[in-house]
């Protein structure tokens, strides 16, 4: 008998770019567990191999029921969501707060002392999106991820530019944005172990910058 929750709408994604100010208390243990979650199960899935590892196991690490485990989320391949959106997370809410006369690279922090400091945290994440490479269940939740973010990202350039998210411009900068964005994210993983790897933050610029000029005239 399956008794794994429906998957939760709206996605984080989706109201990101609509939220405003503090989360109440509750709101912020309920994603701190789910953090903690994510954490679990991306060290368990790196050990013992997606297949390998049970919800139960996943439940344990956690201090919680394979019954609560349900409740937050739908799947065990889902449990490695909260992790992989914390930087689309941070990305979409310094869209919205872009400047007007800034670029795309100083709206997103990349050339800041705070973006040094998210590098140094990274490196669960960096190993998770390395899982998704080889693991078709958690490659699955990354892609949708970023099906959602482009969304967001649309959003968020249709009322910079006074315009519908429907607009054909904005969904193929919208997308663009998004592929190079995920696209950065992966290589930065996939290098990070590796003696003088490039921040994040530096692979990011680099990829946005090719998705400039990716085109031809």
């Amino acid at each position: 008998m399956d008794h794994r929750a429906p998957a939760a709408t709206p996605s984080a994604l989706r109201t990101a770019s609509r939220r405003t100010g503090r989360p109440p208390l509750t709101e912020r243990r309920k994603a701190a567990t789910r953090l903690d979650i994510s954490r679990q199960a991306v060290r368990l899935f790196a050990a013992q191999g997606v297949a390998g590892t049970s919800a139960d196991e996943i439940a344990a690490a956690a201090g919680l029921s394979t019954r609560t485990l349900w409740r937050y989320f739908p799947s065990k391949e889902e449990c490695v969501r909260p992790l992989l959106l914390t930087g689309l997370e941070d990305i979409i809410e310094r869209l919205r707060a872009w400047p007007p006369g800034a670029t795309l690279t100083e709206a997103l922090g990349l050339d800041d002392d705070e973006a040094s400091e998210r590098d140094r945290d990274s490196a669960e994440v960096a190993q998770l999106v390395r899982l998704t490479a080889g693991e078709p269940g958690l490659r699955a939740v990354w892609l949708q991820i970023h099906s959602e973010a482009a969304d967001g990202f649309a959003a968020i350039l249709a009322e910079r530019e006074g315009r519908d998210a429907a607009d054909l411009a904005v969904r193929v900068r919208a997308g663009t944005l998004n592929v190079a964005l995920r696209i950065a994210v992966e290589e930065w993983a996939r290098r990070a172990d590796a003696p003088g790897a490039p921040p994040l933050r530096e692979v990011m610029r680099a990829a946005l910058g090719h998705a400039a000029t990716a085109l031809p005239g």
